[in-house]
């Protein structure tokens, strides 16, 4: 998904377009989709109370935001994940000195089809989904149905910390694959749209993109429980365990628009829109 929004006006031209790339007022920023309807929201209101400053945003997936910083393209690369280690010593290499700034919380949610009769999962049993080692519903108390297990694509960092979190235990040398059955899906809202249709499926999605057609299923770390549902309140009281920090990273320590910029997205005026969207604020009040 591309999505971009800028603060010229369609009649500008090229030429003034260019002009505005330029300019120390204008802002590149790209990267995760599960952040950029988060960063669309900021850019747009920031514009209006800024309107000198152009703010371009684009999704592509956290891989692709870290790779155009790497490659000194965007001016901030949005991040569901931390940077490996690797892409760290690749920046170092071209130059490049990233800084990490968290800029929200948020819970991946396990969604289901809302004809799925099963309520709650624990952390190994959807590691043995997602593994192939459970393929029928009947085995954690649902219908006589085959699962059918969707997933972000690889460039996702939603997909990577699934991965490492979830599928692998949070194990580090655990190297548990997804089943090669998997749908790999380019977007949060395929996810979304697939699972409401397929009373079969099962996916994982970042709480701001749950809609009313979805069912989440309560996750418990084992057996004994407690079965928790993603909420706002599970997230801050590390009670929900499948839960994240989502990240901005820049090239040093931002100075002038970006450096204001990102002290507006992480004061309170910028996480009310956090809170609105369905993420979890940085500076959450119940």
């Amino acid at each position: 998904m591309l999505v971009l929004i800028a603060a010229c006006k369609p009649s500008d031209s090229p030429e003034t377009s260019n002009n505005n790339k330029n300019s120390n007022n204008y802002i590149e920023n790209k990267g995760s989709d599960t952040i950029v309807n988060l960063a669309l929201a900021w850019a747009e209101q920031y514009q209006i109370l800024h309107p000198e400053v152009s703010i371009s945003v684009t999704g592509g997936g956290t891989g692709t935001g870290i790779a155009a910083l790497i490659n000194k393209t965007v001016d901030i690369a949005n991040a569901s994940r931390q940077i490996k280690p690797e892409e760290l010593q690749a920046a170092k290499d071209n130059g490049v000195d990233p800084v990490e700034f968290v800029i929200s919380k948020d819970a991946i949610a396990i969604v289901v089809n809302p004809e799925n009769p099963v309520d709650q999962l624990t952390i190994q049993q959807i590691s043995d989904i997602y593994s192939g080692n459970i393929n029928n519903w009947t085995e954690v108390g649902g219908d006589d149905r085959p699962i059918v297990r969707l997933s972000r694509e690889t460039n996702s960092g939603t997909h990577v910390y699934f991965l490492e979190n979830v599928l692998r235990l949070g194990e580090k040398d655990n190297k548990t694959l997804f089943s090669t059955d998997t749908l790999l899906l380019p977007s949060s809202q395929g996810i979304t749209t697939e699972t409401s249709q397929n009373p079969n499926a099962i996916g994982y999605d970042g709480l701001g993109y749950v809609t009313p057609d979805l069912k989440v299923v309560a996750v418990a770390v084992n057996a004994e429980g407690p079965y928790v549902l993603p909420s706002a309140d599970t997230v801050n009281q590390g009670t929900y365990p499948i839960a994240r920090d989502l990240y901005m990273y820049t090239d040093g320590q931002p100075t002038g628009v970006k450096k204001a910029y990102l002290d507006w997205i992480r004061s309170a005026e910028g996480q009310k829109i956090v809170k609105d969207l369905g993420f979890v604020p940085i500076t959450y009040t119940p």
